[in-house]
């Protein structure tokens, strides 16, 4: 029981010393964020989204090489001729150092200089025809002869005989058409009388 007793009380001994000990030290917060606080100009991420770090300062030419999520920062070491992108100082990157777009970041007060971006990269694979591909795809026109006229079958007119000829009409349509033209008139004139009376 005393040796229980003994523990307990050295170990409140130590504890109320580390306390006296932790308030005559620096706060240990302060110092590492005095650590972490980059000396000069530096980037923060504002855009909602994470943006790509490239290569360069094109989305076309340059391919990325990272990423910053909303929030981060990093140091800023120079601007682009056009002054729409910032170079900063990336670990991911080769050579150390990437390519954020402008537009997408806040600078802290400073002054950044102009920076040449680096060459373009060389495109691995080059868009070149395979010569033996292009071959199998290459076909010789065949000799055939010319064509030639060719002379269709005579055309057979049909010819009437006149035993094959139908009977001629006893009575002529045309004075059958005329006759009820000529009733009809006349049934004109009597309905265009009745109405006058």
């Amino acid at each position: 029981m005393k040796r229980i007793c003994f523990k307990a009380f050295y170990t409140l001994i130590v504890m109320i010393g580390l306390g006296w000990l932790t308030l005559f030290l620096p706060n240990q917060t302060q110092v590492r964020a005095q650590e972490a606080t980059p000396l000069g100009v530096f980037i923060t991420v504002t855009y909602t989204d994470p943006i790509n770090v490239r290569g360069g300062p094109s989305t076309i030419t340059y391919p990325i090489v990272g990423h910053l999520n909303p929030g981060d920062a990093a140091p800023a070491l120079g601007v682009s001729p056009g002054r729409e992108w910032i170079q900063i100082s990336y670990a991911g990157a080769p050579g150390g150092v990437g390519w954020v777009y402008a537009s997408f970041v806040s600078i802290s007060a400073g002054t950044l200089q102009v920076v040449e971006p680096p060459p373009t990269p060389v495109p691995l694979i080059t868009a070149t025809i395979d010569p033996t591909l292009a071959a199998a795809f290459v076909v010789p026109p065949t000799g055939t002869r010319m064509p030639t006229f060719t002379p269709p079958p005579p055309l057979n007119v049909p010819r009437f005989m006149d035993g094959n000829m139908p009977p001629p009409n006893k009575f002529p349509t045309g004075i059958f058409i005329a006759g009820l033209g000529l009733i009809g008139l006349a049934g004109l004139a009597v309905s265009f009388m009745l109405r006058r009376q």
